[in-house]
């Protein structure tokens, strides 16, 4: 046998367990178990060992395949600087295309300031939810500010972005109710929408007119429905109609909910987002949510719409009753980065010009960029995961960070490079970038 046939083997088990997706649920322990405890059969290690779950397998058949390769595996590399452009990682200098301080607030000094001084009058917890004990002036300001950005009546602001939108989604919505879903929706939403008990159907991607002939035929057998999308979506770049989706709510007397995590400070002329850039009342869609990650260079996330919406959620979303409120030096951080937005629209044009340039340099080197719109990520597209993790780790070798979106990120023939751009790239940066990834793809 030749050395290249274990290989062989090895990547077309790995590619037939990323097709076959999930196919055996949890096993079946009955099958796979032996007898109930009690019975004098044993149990397998499935059962009870951790390293032996059926959903560890792909994990590490994944790992074994990157071995066989040689190649490094490209997540959770050591970042020895801040989120900058142009930072170290792994003791290499590196041009960063992964980080999403869109902005570059993280390292304004105001920001940091705001961070130092709250930590010295507040402490760096709450120490208590803030039901019943830990709510605190700053958070009250911060949703303030964060209620006026997005033009809503008020705002909720919780320790998660992910945790946001499941607690949300799995208060407000239940067994007797209907959740449509965009196909590249979060994680976070998918996640809600399962733990609520809602049906839940996935809509082609963009794909307005599914969701109106859906909705003609299912909504008189459902009390409540929610249409979920994102701003700004965070694996190809695009950017859902807006105007199109208030006129299909409205008609069907459905909820809006706006994911805009990646949209807040990359669109509209002074970076509030989606309604900005589609020129629509924001009044006219129910739920705003956001995190405080990325453009607000803190952690956390929010809530934006009417004053009965974040009443209710208030009292009833288990992700913020149950939970320790935001700390101060973040709530700091993510109002001081609003203020600083707001105050200078600069660098949301710089971010614009960025996205801009790197989608057209990449388009005319050939490089396929899938659906992306010119904002702050643009995709090139491989196709084949492996192929991907390697045009990674060519590209890290180049002084180039740009992480490859892999099964299960995205379906297996999907995997992609993923490109963030920030306010921060020079036009130099963005060159280099293109040239460099035109330069791998070829060799591969």
């Amino acid at each position: 046998m030749t050395s290249a046939s274990p290989h062989a083997a090895l990547l077309q088990q790995l590619r037939s367990q990323a097709t076959v997706r999930d196919q055996a649920p949890a096993s079946t322990l009955a099958e796979t178990s032996g007898a109930p405890v009690g019975n004098s059969a044993p149990l397998s290690k499935e059962a009870y060992d951790f390293g032996e779950l059926p959903d560890y397998r792909p994990i590490k058949l994944q790992r074994a395949a990157l071995a066989s390769l040689d190649l490094d595996h490209p997540f959770f590399r050591l970042g020895e600087g801040d989120s900058a452009a142009a930072t170290q990682i792994e003791g290499e200098p590196q041009i960063s295309f992964a980080s999403y301080d869109y902005l570059g607030l993280n390292r304004h000094p105001e920001v940091r300031s705001a961070a130092k001084a709250a930590i010295d009058h507040w402490g760096v917890s709450t120490s208590a939810s803030r039901l019943v004990g830990g709510e605190r002036p700053y958070h009250r300001s911060l949703e303030r500010a964060l209620a006026d950005m997005q033009g809503t009546e008020a705002a909720l602001a919780m320790v998660s972005g992910h945790a946001t939108n499941l607690a949300t989604i799995g208060a407000l919505l239940g067994p007797k109710d209907l959740i449509i879903l965009d196909q590249f929706s979060h994680n976070s939403v998918v996640e809600g929408a399962r733990i609520s008990g809602a049906t839940r159907l996935i809509a082609p991607h963009n794909d307005y007119g599914w969701i109106d002939d859906t909705l003609r035929q299912v909504r008189e057998q459902h009390r409540h429905v929610l249409i979920a999308v994102e701003g700004l979506y965070s694996m190809d770049g695009d950017t859902p109609d807006l105007a199109e989706l208030v006129a299909l709510k409205t008609r069907h007397r459905a909820w809006l909910m706006v994911d805009e995590a990646h949209a807040l400070g990359c669109l509209g002329a002074t970076g509030r987002g989606l309604a900005e850039a589609a020129g629509i009342d924001p009044t006219v869609v129910e739920i705003w949510m956001g995190t405080l990650s990325k453009t607000l260079a803190s952690c956390g996330g929010y809530i934006c719409g009417s004053a009965a919406l974040i009443d209710y959620l208030r009292a009833r979303a288990p992700g913020f009753v149950y939970s320790v409120g935001l700390a101060a030096p973040l709530a700091a951080t993510a109002e001081t980065a609003l203020r600083i937005m707001q105050r200078d629209p600069e660098p949301v044009a710089r971010l614009a010009a960025n996205g801009r340039l790197f989608l057209d340099r990449a388009r005319a080197a050939g490089l396929d960029t899938g659906l992306s719109e010119g904002h702050a990520i643009t995709p090139v597209m491989i196709g084949d995961s492996l192929r991907a993790v390697r045009a990674s780790e060519a590209l890290f070798a180049k002084g180039i960070n740009a992480l490859p979106i892999i099964h299960p990120g995205v379906p297996e023939r999907s995997a992609r490079l993923r490109f963030f751009l920030t306010a921060d790239h020079t036009p130099e940066m963005i060159n280099a970038a293109v040239q460099a990834t035109a330069e791998v793809l070829a060799d591969l």
